[in-house]
């Protein structure tokens, strides 16, 4: 078809980690885009990145408090790129700064309090960690990022590590790059934003920890976040704002995710 040809025209530009994906084409109102891959394809015309499935009026079925009250196991730890598995799964990723809150928020998603270890200690999780959801979908636990105590080479082996993954995994769906609420968008953030970007990988932005913060400054930390998330072209429109601890913006993130795992093909 005409519209499949200019994807596949337009992913011929991208970074050489988005060419090997399998996509599944569909149209919505005359925009073309990828409903499975973690590449965001540039509009021929427009040359602005094309939105997914989700974003475009497509009405998924799923049901997030179904799909995660299912199974979920502990598959995999890799501490080395080698050692990373090889699943037929669409993944999602959880990234972001040490103590962000990231194993929390995964226990809080799958309303287990000891599935992802959660530790006081920032930079504490040295591996990438792979838990199989109800045999439909990897959440995908990464070492956290920008922890200045951590040593120079130990730090620089973390990222690699985790830059890697990002780059180069062909059936990652959507990354979630949560950011603390508390302080909002912070340099190592934007780093991490630039080499999503840079490798065409979707990403949206998860606010954690908004418990601690009043009304008056959660909506200064969101209009801030949104306004940084907006001006980057691989930025998910929609920031979710969420907290481990009282469970807000829990169910929100559940059926976000049920809703990508659907437009893979794995009905929820």
């Amino acid at each position: 078809m005409e519209g499949e040809e200019q994807v596949r025209r337009t992913i011929g530009s991208l970074s050489a980690p988005a060419k090997h994906l399998g996509p599944r084409f569909r149209r919505n109102d005359n925009l073309v885009f990828l409903a499975k891959s973690s590449a965001a394809p540039r509009d021929p015309s427009s040359g602005r990145f094309v939105a997914l499935a989700s974003n475009l009026g497509y009405q998924p079925t799923m049901d997030g408090r179904k799909l995660f009250a299912g199974p979920c196991e502990f598959v995999a730890g890799a501490a080395t790129i080698e050692a990373l598995p090889e699943t037929a799964l669409p993944e999602i990723a959880f990234v972001g700064r040490s103590n962000v809150g990231k194993s929390s928020l995964i226990n809080a998603l799958t309303g287990r309090r000891a599935l992802a270890r959660v530790s006081h200690t920032p930079g504490a999780t040295r591996q990438i960690n792979f838990f199989q959801l109800g045999g439909r979908l990897m959440l995908v636990d990464l070492p956290g990022y920008g922890y200045a105590r951590a040593s120079k080479a130990l730090s620089a082996e973390w990222q690699r590590l985790i830059f890697a993954y990002l780059r180069g995994r062909a059936n990652l769906t959507r990354t979630l790059l949560l950011i603390d609420g508390r302080r909002g968008i912070m340099e190592p953030d934007r780093d991490a934003m630039q080499l999503l970007d840079d490798a065409a990988v979707s990403y949206a932005g998860v606010l954690t920890k908004v418990d601690e913060l009043s009304e008056a400054e959660l909506r200064e930390v969101q209009s801030s976040t949104e306004a940084g998330l907006s001006r980057r072209p691989a930025a998910h429109p929609q920031l979710l704002a969420t907290s481990a601890r009282d469970s807000r913006g829990i169910d929100t993130l559940r059926d976000h995710i049920a809703a990508l795992a659907e437009a893979w093909g794995n009905t929820v």
